[in-house]
């Protein structure tokens, strides 16, 4: 069960990598990297589902 945790967090850390990379390209080239924004978009969000499901699971299991 805390390999699950493990990655939950995992998915902030490549939130953050793509944020960073999405400014490093802003920075260079003044474009904005639509695609390194929309992959951390989906990270944040797979954090707070996988957080949700897991609380879910835990909860079932206590039954």
């Amino acid at each position: 069960m805390k390999i699950f945790k493990f990655f939950q967090y995992a998915y902030l850390v490549f939130a953050a990598l793509f944020i960073y990379v999405a400014i490093q390209k802003y920075m260079e080239n003044e474009v904005i990297d639509y695609i390194s924004l929309l992959l951390a978009a989906t990270a944040v969000f797979m954090f707070f589902f996988r957080k949700k499901f897991n609380k879910r699971f835990e909860d079932r299991d206590r039954k």
